[in-house]
């Protein structure tokens, strides 16, 4: 019995491990989208304020074992919601970016090559993460100098903490729609009445107007 309850403990620790591991592990934002030469594509991404993000983007080679030609450069630039430059790159074939955000709202990392004769298509491959996706869990485990299962609970802790952040974020963004949908209500409603006023005007002009034609006419 002692034997059957030491493996079910060890089997039950394993699970618990094996369902932290899945359950913490960050879901990449890697993708892959082609960019023809002279035009330009743009992804956003939705960042709360001091919050990390990390980005990481390469050109894929068309030709292999064969160096990349200059009509597959591109030219890269992150921008936070209020048009900072975050990171610029001119015709390069890979790089990478990191930040803390200082403003709350949607980032752009916009990608655009030069015009080319003939014309080229350019595949990228992008991964942008942030929040508890973007922290380097190896590094934080080789300085605490903690084992998996420390690892793995400091991850749910920062997870938690995340999910926590974000819904307060949430919360405040739901508010100021709130009262921006109060102010264009409130707005529409003044328009309203304005116009109703306006029209009322219009139409009394118009009755004057014809009463004094017709009395004019002698026809009343």
């Amino acid at each position: 019995m002692e034997k059957n309850a030491s493996c079910g403990g060890a089997r039950s620790m394993t699970n618990l491990r094996l369902f932290l591991i899945l359950a913490l592990t960050p879901l990449s934002h890697a993708l892959r989208f082609d960019v023809q030469s002279g035009q330009t594509k743009c992804i956003s991404e939705d960042i709360k304020l001091n919050s990390m993000a990390v980005g990481k983007y390469s050109v894929i080679n068309p030709f292999e074992n064969q160096p990349l030609p200059d009509s597959h450069k591109i030219t890269v630039r992150v921008s936070s919601p209020y048009g900072s430059s975050i990171h610029h790159a001119d015709h390069v074939d890979s790089g990478d970016f990191a930040f803390t955000s200082s403003e709350a709202g949607d980032y752009l990392a916009c990608f655009w090559t030069s015009d080319h004769k003939p014309p080229a298509t350019i595949t990228i491959e992008f991964d942008w993460r942030t929040g508890v996706a973007a922290k380097d869990w190896t590094y934080v485990a080789k300085k605490g100098q903690i084992d998996v299962m420390e690892l793995e609970l400091k991850k749910l802790e920062d997870t938690v903490k995340s999910i926590h952040d974000e819904m307060f974020y949430l919360r405040e963004r739901e508010e100021e729609m709130q009262e921006m949908n109060k102010a264009t209500n409130s707005k529409m409603a003044w328009l309203s009445f304005l116009s109703l006023i306006v029209c009322l005007s219009v139409a009394g002009l118009q009755l004057w107007h014809l009463k004094t034609y017709f009395e004019r006419k002698k026809l009343l």
